[in-house]
């Protein structure tokens, strides 16, 4: 069954986004740019501020730049935002606003020219498809992955080749640590308390934010296949990665085979009778890619035949299972179970270094969905006339 005749919502309209512009109000004399947060008195030697932070229970357990009114206020202004612009509206009818945004980007090390960036990203998984409430409250170990097209890949530093997943140093992991931190501080993510996630993850402190290798690739921009254009963000809240290596085929077909046989394990999600449906995103090393891309011109293809790959026998699973599954009208009149409904559902994008033959397959979680959103860019203001 198509995730559009099980989920409808997933394919309405998004609003316009907003061209921003220029506010040249200052962090001091505009009335506009006082800070509504509560403040507190503290030390701010880093050990004692960590300290009281973790008690405060703001903290992730590594060290966070003091969140200070002077570090908010500079924030601010080199950006085009009012601090009380509500964003999104997060877990718990908590208002995400540019003010609470901006202190936990602080406190992770992101720089101000990252916060559009921020904002989008924040605004894709406050969507109502992305079911964030379930993302943070769930036994699983998801988080979201975030990747970015368009010309700020660049202007941001955002890795897409070697190491683009993470290690590679640069703004990337203090962006997601800003948004890791608002889904704990603001959305109300909390081990043990509000998530129930069984055994967590090393994503859960600075997720993943990668940029897509657009330069190297055969097809179209991931973000631009989705409808948006330039710079965009698309997040998939995944359960982690999985490397799958193959330095032995040729053919484009041999690869997807692969890549496809390798995601199809009997415990991911998308096999679950727990939840009615998956998405799949894979990543695909350069190299690879232009091989498969050779042959393969239409992405609609390249997604047919890892669909058609990501899917196993009904009888490879045990009679339990099967029959919850066969309940659910996910077994096939060929006699096999897909990963995703649709071959559109599996989504690919080219990013890695040119060192050799790797894939990434990332596993969604629940009926969470894949979301795209454009990141703003500020214009000049008029001036005003005499």
């Amino acid at each position: 069954m198509s995730i559009e005749l099980i989920r409808p919502a997933a394919h309405r309209d998004s609003p316009e986004l907003k061209t921003l512009v220029s506010r040249d109000c200052g962090p001091e004399g505009c009335e506009v740019d006082w800070l509504t947060s509560r403040q507190h008195e503290v030390d701010l030697d880093i050990e004692e501020f960590n300290a009281f932070a973790l008690k405060e229970g703001w903290g992730d357990g590594l060290p966070l730049i003091p969140p200070t009114d002077g570090r908010v206020r500079r924030f601010l202004q080199e950006n085009d935002r009012y601090p009380d612009e509500v964003i999104a509206t997060l877990p718990g009818n908590v208002e995400a606003t540019v003010e609470k945004i901006v202190i936990n980007a602080v406190m992770a090390g992101a720089p101000p020219e990252t916060l559009e960036l921020i904002i989008a990203a924040i605004t894709s998984i406050a969507d109502p498809d992305f079911e964030l409430y379930g993302v943070n409250t769930t036994t699983a170990p998801v988080y979201p992955v975030f990747v970015v097209n368009g010309p700020i890949r660049h202007k941001l530093d955002i890795p897409f080749s070697y190491g683009c997943l993470g290690g590679v140093a640069g703004s990337s992991a203090s962006i997601g640590r800003a948004i890791r931190l608002i889904m704990r501080n603001v959305a109300g993510q909390l081990a043990g308390v509000t998530s129930q996630t069984t055994f967590g993850s090393p994503g859960r402190v600075a997720g993943i934010v990668t940029g897509e290798w657009e330069e190297k690739s055969p097809w179209a921009p991931l973000a631009e296949r989705r409808g948006v254009a330039g710079n965009a963000v698309t997040s998939f809240g995944t359960m982690g990665t999985m490397n799958i290596i193959d330095t032995t085929s040729h053919s484009a077909t041999d690869f997807l085979e692969m890549i496809g046989k390798s995601v199809n394990y009997a415990g991911c999600n998308c096999f679950s009778g727990a939840v009615p449906f998956g998405e799949m995103l894979i990543a695909i090393n350069p190299i690879c890619a232009q091989i498969v891309g050779r042959e393969l011109p239409n992405i609609e293809d390249v997604q047919e035949i890892l669909w058609k790959f990501s899917s196993v026998e009904a009888d490879y699973l045990n009679k339990e299972h099967r029959d919850q599954l066969e309940g659910q009208g996910r077994i096939r009149a060929d006699g096999r179970i897909y990963a995703s409904p649709e071959p559109k559902d599996v989504l690919v994008f080219v990013a890695g270094g040119l060192g050799g033959l790797h894939a990434t397959g990332f596993h969604t979680f629940g009926t969470s969905l894949s979301q795209t959103k454009p990141v703003a860019e500020a214009v000049a203001a008029e001036p005003t006339p005499a």
